[in-house]
């Protein structure tokens, strides 16, 4: 039996952020109309090395595809020389069960979580939003900048990060595809002056305050994705209208997980999913001077979509290999 190979740089010659976006937003809407199988992605703890796996399959039944990505996340990589995140995506046949393709899933995971936040702002942020605060710049930022790029018209960037350096080689590699002015923050406080924040740190105690952000910002909030996480403080969502990808995945480890179990918020604070937004089954942003937060966890069903344009644009243009597993 043949499966299409798809290495990183295959993935990435057939995946723009305009095509992640159209498909994520489709993913979520499929979400919000209840037309997914997808359980809560499961975690093995590797304690002794500061790591996890975490498996995330789902059935897409509209449109008839299926599959699951197996990923790790080891915050230590950075200083051994290996991405922080490493995943491998396989698409099956839900006909006959068959792996269809075996990809790499790690630049689908960036671009697919970018996607999001850019879904999001498109449905929560104020129309009138044009400066971005980032709290951290990693990997992650940069999709998440390049997703907003594609959803708003980007002014100013406000960064900063623990590292200097850091900061510096995110403004250099982000203006040459965005061009806006970018600023260099002192503080976090400085950089939650600002239109839509985006937060991608690993942090277990909360690095941004209520009383720093403005009436009228929207939060995506990326960096919680696993339990004990959590980027913001308690009390900032308890004022906050707060919209999950996942009930169930956001309440065990996401943005959310710390304020639920300490009891600062209820699951009747929880406004909606995205999906349901993005389906207009449930309202978004209510009042310019709402602040809205979107607690990102990561979903199988963004990888499924994603992987599925990747498949069909390779097939079509004769890229990858075709490799004997059976």
């Amino acid at each position: 039996m043949d499966v299409l190979w798809l290495e990183q740089t295959d993935v990435k010659s057939v995946i723009d952020m305009h095509l992640t976006i159209y498909a994520v937003e489709n993913g979520f809407r499929e979400h919000g109309l209840k037309k997914v199988q997808m359980p809560p992605k499961s975690y093995l703890y590797f304690d002794k090395h500061n790591g996890d796996l975490r498996t995330m399959p789902s059935f897409m039944e509209g449109q008839d595809i299926a599959g699951v990505k197996i990923v790790t996340v080891h915050p230590d990589n950075r200083e051994k020389g290996f991405p922080t995140v490493m995943a491998v995506i396989i698409l099956n046949s839900t006909e006959t069960g068959a792996p269809l393709a075996i990809m790499d899933g790690t630049h689908i995971t960036d671009m697919r979580t970018g996607a999001a936040g850019g879904v999001a702002a498109k449905y929560l942020a104020r129309p009138d939003a044009h400066v971005v605060g980032m709290v951290g710049t990693g990997g992650q930022a940069r999709t998440q900048l390049l997703a907003l790029s594609e959803v708003m018209d980007i002014e100013e960037v406000k960064i900063t990060c623990r590292n200097t350096a850091h900061c510096d080689s995110f403004q250099k590699d982000m203006q040459k595809v965005i061009n806006c002015d970018f600023t260099h923050k002192g503080s976090i406080n400085d950089v939650c002056n600002c239109d839509v924040l985006v937060t991608t740190t690993p942090v277990r105690e909360p690095v941004v305050r209520s009383e720093w952000i403005c009436e009228g910002t929207h939060i995506n909030a990326i960096g919680a994705d696993a339990m004990g996480k959590q980027e913001l403080d308690s009390t900032l969502l308890k004022r906050s209208r707060i919209i999950v990808d996942d009930m169930a995945q956001a309440s065990h480890s996401g943005e959310i997980n710390i304020p639920l179990s300490t009891g600062v918020i209820s699951q009747s604070d929880i406004h909606a999913e995205l999906g349901e937004v993005v389906a207009g089954t449930k309202p978004g942003r209510q009042s310019d001077e709402e602040v809205t937060i979107f607690d990102s966890t990561g979903l199988a069903v963004q990888d499924l979509v994603t992987a599925n344009v990747v498949y069909k644009k390779a097939i079509a243009m004769g890229i990858g290999k075709m490799i004997k597993l059976f």
